[in-house]
């Protein structure tokens, strides 16, 4: 058995359900599923899934990382509440990993990296910070990660961080507000 820690990421921060396992540097397995819905109920038993696969149960992480957005308002909540949730029963440390710090592990050199989001808009960090702008206004965007090299680089953040603990727990990173808004009437009054 390797000294080097076992991270467990998962991003479900766009329309996928992905996953990996790196112990140190080495990628031992990773998966991901494309899918527009449905990642609340398959999310734990492809983590579940990827564990057995490597002969590993849960009490051998040491650590979690989870994609924190931005991307899909729905799924970053439930990626980050599933790694808080299990960071808690297992008394382990959950990292919280950008999209932005992910792909930069992944992009080639000179590569803008631009997160794809609604509308032909991109997700983009610049000297201001990050901002959302055309696609067609990026130069020279990195290639679009699959969802498992996308779970493979959180993870790998996340060991690159090991045995830093992380500041706060992972919580969604958001560029703009969610289209939902909260309504304008007001909260009834509860009696007593």
């Amino acid at each position: 058995m390797s000294d080097a820690p076992l991270i467990l990421g998962l991003d479900t921060s766009a329309a996928h359900c992905a996953a990996a396992v790196v112990q140190g540097d080495r990628v031992l397995a990773s998966t991901g599923e494309e899918m527009a819905r449905g990642q609340a109920e398959r999310l734990m038993d492809l983590l579940q899934e990827l564990l057995n696969g490597q002969g590993h149960v849960w009490g051998d992480l040491s650590a979690l990382a989870v994609g924190t957005g931005p991307g899909n308002f729905t799924g970053i909540r439930i990626g980050v509440s599933a790694a808080r949730g299990l960071a808690l029963g297992l008394g382990i440390p959950a990292y919280g990993v950008t999209g932005f710090e992910a792909r930069a592990r992944l992009a080639p050199n000179g590569a803008t990296v631009a997160i794809p989001a609604p509308r032909d808009m991109a997700y983009v960090t610049g000297d201001a910070g990050p901002a959302l702008v055309p696609m067609a206004d990026v130069a020279r965007p990195a290639p679009a990660p699959t969802p498992a090299a996308l779970a493979e680089a959180i993870a790998g953040q996340a060991a690159a961080l090991w045995p830093t603990p992380p500041a706060a727990p992972p919580a969604p990173f958001y560029v703009r507000a969610p289209d939902a808004a909260p309504a304008r009437d007001r909260a009834p009054t509860l009696l007593p």
